[in-house]
């Protein structure tokens, strides 16, 4: 089976995501599926008010490279039938799984999950929003701290048929303020692993070479050197955060 040209091939669209805020299409190249999201179709936001919602989804995927854990599917920029924008390759997730959830407060389970927040649903039954506790959880949950994420949405998080978990939509992040809006609170406090801290070496010495070269291209100045002054700020204090300031400290709608 011969290998898709994803950079110089043919993107077809095949159709469009309309959940999405921003236009977002569903397209192929060479046979191989992609998301595709032309820069003509970023709508500006208050917080964000300068775009390049594009070339923040593809920092992101080169940070998360870096990391080694494959957080993000494979994304670039390339020109498109509305004009340069990001594509990046599709994930068919397991619809079976859901790695965050929204349950009755009484049905928590056990063990295997995180407690997030308390709430009323709207027939005001006690509902509680949690996610489960495991490795590539983890893992996104420190991706997100080191991004600036402010859009971690439950379904932006997809669950794979092997285990394995795939953060999307990553426009919202590498802000110079503080801006962590995400589900993933589980773990506030908690201990680093060494892993983790080893990952966040790697990203804070690749700033300096490969990756900070990259960057320079897509992120402003001063957004590149405030992505390295998250990563020491969580080397040295070696736990998840808490919220902080009067940002939101979750994305709404959480999903």
């Amino acid at each position: 089976m011969p290998i898709p040209d994803l950079i110089n091939g043919e993107l077809k669209l095949t159709g469009r995501i309309t959940t999405a805020s921003n236009a977002t299409f569903l397209g192929s190249i060479d046979g191989a599926v992609v998301v595709y999201k032309p820069v003509a179709g970023e709508h500006p936001l208050w917080d964000f008010p300068g775009g390049h919602l594009a070339n923040r989804e593809v920092a992101a995927y080169l940070v998360s490279q870096v990391f080694g854990w494959n957080v993000v599917p494979r994304t670039w920029l390339r020109e498109g039938p509305m004009g340069e924008g990001m594509v990046q390759l599709w994930q068919e997730s397991d619809p079976a799984q859901a790695a965050v959830d929204l349950v009755a407060s009484d049905a928590v389970p056990a063990t295997g999950w995180r407690h997030v927040l308390d709430g009323r649903d709207e027939h005001e039954r006690m509902v509680t929003l949690i996610h489960e506790d495991s490795v590539a959880l983890r893992r996104m949950a420190v991706f997100d701290i080191v991004v600036n994420n402010a859009d971690r949405k439950g379904d932006h998080i997809l669950a794979m048929p092997d285990g394995h978990r795939h953060g999307v939509d990553h426009g919202l992040t590498f802000h110079i303020e503080h801006k962590l809006r995400t589900v993933l609170w589980g773990w506030l406090g908690d201990t680093l692993t060494d892993e983790e801290l080893e990952g966040i070496d790697r990203v804070q010495a690749d700033l300096n070479g490969a990756l900070g070269a990259t960057l320079a291209g897509l992120l402003s100045t001063e957004e590149v050197a405030a992505l390295a002054e998250r990563c020491g700020r969580l080397r040295s204090e070696g736990e998840f955060p808490a919220p902080s300031g009067d940002m939101p400290a979750v994305p709404w709608p959480l999903f």
